[in-house]
């Protein structure tokens, strides 16, 4: 199931695959966000297998708890949305991105242009479909004033700043120490604490596996290397229990298990226990040590790691976000059948992005290419080291 090498995999590839593989594991993982395991095998008479329904049928504009969303039918959810918007924040300024970017030109996206809605399907303010925790942006930094760098402290802890962070790797691409720290910067004006902290190992994450050669061992090597606390900690227990697996269905509940101590939203993910979601250098996301966990059970493969954090359940949407922008990084093609119907289903571009993305990751490669020869010549004019060309 190991993808084959990826030593020759260009840069315009791997950002296609992680952008759209990222968008249609979110489509998967939709109709069944919320949920355990076994309630998914109950409802679907089994493991879901692609693009499903939404839970209630055609019940879904008045049903709760996901009313008025239409969840299902490959419609992507707000992953997608903020995802596709911090692209068009690096389209706009076409240079590494800090906090300050998100306050002058992400904040303005999400809540001054319309933009379909595939779960609301109509057009509307992104600002209207992003969660609570997402509109903080907005309340924080627009109406609020806050210093940017410092606006996500607060905020409840989750994986929102996380879940749309793999353009940042990709930007960053071969380079996962660079991408965790351009990461954490950007998230500063979204999260604290331990959802920071995901959102800075996600883009690492995307960087490392990015690399010619990169395989799932050396995405979780680079993410250890850098991970802090409660997150390096879950990460290495998740993966270190997923190394023993090869199929998804064995290893649903053993990282459930492993990946509990660390998770403070407790077992009944719609009903999160008092300490849930509280800043703490102890606990990390459930996500992304989970969405690692799946990519090495899956040797890398695409349609196994998605599938694995579809039917892991609870929110497996955004878990299927970050396993499929992993796996599309390392070079595992994205099942055409399935981004051709999440595409139609949600009225979307998936490819565009990923182009214009690419465009701007060669742009700020060559600008970091002249700043590096710059500080060269200019450390060896003060008689440090020689430079080479």
């Amino acid at each position: 199931m190991q993808p084959k090498s990826h030593q020759n995999i260009l840069l315009d590839e791997r950002i296609s695959g992680a952008l759209v593989g990222a968008a249609v594991g979110d489509a998967l993982g939709g109709p069944v966000e919320g949920y355990s395991p076994e309630q998914i095998l109950q409802r679907h008479g089994g493991r879901v297998h692609g693009i499903v329904g939404p839970w209630h049928g055609d019940d879904w504009r008045t049903a709760r708890p996901l009313a008025p969303y239409h969840k299902g039918d490959g419609h992507v959810t707000d992953d997608t949305l903020m995802t596709h918007a911090l692209v068009r924040v690096y389209t706009r300024v076409r240079d590494h991105l800090d906090a300050y970017a998100i306050a002058d030109h992400l904040v303005p996206d999400l809540m001054t242009e319309p933009r379909w809605i595939p779960e609301l399907e109509t057009e509307a303010l992104p600002l209207q479909r992003v969660f609570l925790a997402e509109k903080w942006l907005v309340t924080r930094i627009h109406y609020g004033h806050a210093d940017p760098r410092e606006a996500g402290t607060g905020n409840i802890v989750n994986c929102g700043a996380a879940m749309y962070m793999a353009p940042v790797g990709l930007v960053n691409a071969a380079d996962p120490r660079a991408a965790y720290a351009e990461a954490l910067d950007i998230a500063g004006a979204h999260q604290s604490s331990y959802g920071r902290e995901a959102a800075g190992v996600l883009a690492a994450a995307v960087a490392a596996a990015c690399t010619p050669g990169a395989t799932p061992d050396s995405v979780v090597s680079a993410c250890l290397s850098l991970a802090k606390d409660g997150t390096r900690a879950a990460i290495e227990r998740v993966c270190e229990e997923a190394s023993r697996h090869t199929d998804f269905e064995s290893a649903l509940r053993p990282l459930r298990e492993a990946v509990a101590p660390y998770d403070t939203v407790g077992p009944d993910y719609r009903a999160p226990s008092l300490g849930a979601r509280r800043p703490s250098r102890l606990h990390a996301i459930e996500e992304l040590p989970v969405a690692l966990g799946m990519v090495l059970v899956a040797g890398g493969d695409y349609r196994h790691a998605v599938l694995g954090a579809v039917n892991y359940g609870r929110d497996c949407d955004s878990i299927a976000t970050m396993a499929g922008a992993l796996a599309g990084a390392l070079g595992s093609p994205v099942p055409e059948d399935w981004a051709k119907t999440v595409a139609e289903a949600s009225r979307l571009d998936l490819w565009e992005p990923a182009t214009a993305l690419t465009a701007v990751a060669r742009e700020i490669f060559a600008r970091d290419v002249a700043r590096r020869r710059a500080r060269e010549q200019a450390f060896a004019s003060l008689g440090g080291l020689e430079c080479s060309d």
